[in-house]
């Protein structure tokens, strides 16, 4: 059997550019939190504006000129990015863009350098965050809570992004009667504070990254295959389970498989590069295509990489194509005894061996 191919071969450190951060958003009274909710909601209707615009094939100035009439400038521009993404999602997954239906209250303000980090959405402190009101051009005043882990890295992002040294993205959504901020920090500072190690390790790890399951496969310098673990979550795909817990499992059970490599040699892990696939790989299975459809695995690859250069081990993408239904895939299988989804990971693994 071939090593199977080593072109198509990405460097993930090149994609992953910030590491996303929580915390809880409180309004500081009555009429902030309806401030908020007023501005959410506009967000929501200029996002589902834009994207029956985009859907109509109409020009991105068009666009943009008819959301800067209902928002800010910046807000307007962040809403346009957001239906874009949107969009280009509902047709990787084979949908019809004119029937998008935008559903959930959100917020979105992406980073400014010259504007102390963020033009709309500011953390003053760890305990402050303002948001801009654009029908008044008023703040709004909210107390943030984070995690105290994360506070030393925030008081260096806010003292930084005063400075005009970095920026941050910010997301605020509402959800099941509570707020939330998702900042984005730039993934070099974020590393600063959370590294857990330097992978120094000589062997290769494949990850193939599934809705009810995260197979493990580690190989030599060689291609032989030297271990091979699956951490299985079946719960999580049955139907009604919480979308949350479901997607602290499969981060739990991905911790411990990285962990597993740190202390067991490698050095290098591999995951399928699902940025260039453009629809999911639906089976004949009606209750598989439901899990898969539900499955955010992009959105748990990005959690992989940064996740894998906590431990410093180098992260590789490669091209999926192959490593499913494939006669090198059968032949990965007999040779070693393994089940679809380990033999998947161990052809993952031999891409990312001697990566050209």
């Amino acid at each position: 059997m071939s090593q199977s191919r080593t072109s198509s071969v990405v460097d993930a450190t090149t994609l992953i550019e910030y590491a996303t951060i929580v915390g809880r958003l409180i309004p500081a009274s009555g009429e902030d939190h309806m401030k908020l909710a007023r501005l959410a909601w506009e967000f929501r209707r200029a996002v589902q504006v834009a994207t029956k615009m985009i859907a109509k094939g109409e020009e991105a100035n068009t666009i943009l000129k008819e959301l800067r009439r209902m928002l800010n400038k910046a807000y307007a521009d962040s809403a346009f990015k957001q239906a874009k993404a949107i969009v280009k999602g509902c047709l990787a997954t084979g949908g019809d863009p004119r029937r998008i239906e935008v559903t959930k209250l959100f917020i979105i303000s992406e980073g400014e350098t010259s504007r102390n980090g963020n033009r709309n959405v500011r953390l003053e402190d760890t305990s402050l965050v303002k948001v801009k009101y654009p029908y008044d051009g008023s703040w709004i005043q909210l107390e943030a809570k984070f995690g105290e882990k994360y506070l030393p890295l925030l008081r260096e992002l806010v003292e930084l992004a005063k400075q005009r040294k970095v920026s941050y993205n910010a997301r605020i959504v509402f959800r099941r009667g509570r707020i939330y901020i998702h900042v984005s920090v730039p993934i070099y500072l974020y590393l600063k504070h959370f590294e857990k190690g330097e992978a120094r390790g000589e062997l290769i790890a494949g990850f193939d990254l599934n809705s009810d399951r995260i197979n493990l496969a580690i190989i030599d310098r060689y291609g032989g295959l030297v271990d091979a673990k699956t951490a299985w979550f079946t719960e999580v795909v049955s139907h009604g389970f919480p979308r949350n817990k479901a997607k602290a499992l499969r981060l739990r059970a991905l911790a411990k498989l990285l962990k597993y490599c740190y202390t067991h040699g490698v050095g290098i892990v591999v995951f399928e590069n699902l940025y260039v696939v453009k629809k999911h790989r639906y089976t004949k299975s009606r209750n598989g295509n439901r899990r898969i459809s539900k499955f955010a695995k992009r959105e748990l690859l990005e959690h992989a990489i940064v996740m894998s250069l906590k431990y410093g081990f180098k992260v590789l993408l490669v091209d999926p194509k192959g490593t499913t239904n494939s006669k090198e895939h059968d032949e990965a299988m007999k040779r070693h005894g393994l089940d679809r989804h380990t033999a998947s990971a161990y052809l993952i693994a031999l891409r990312g061996l001697n990566p050209s």
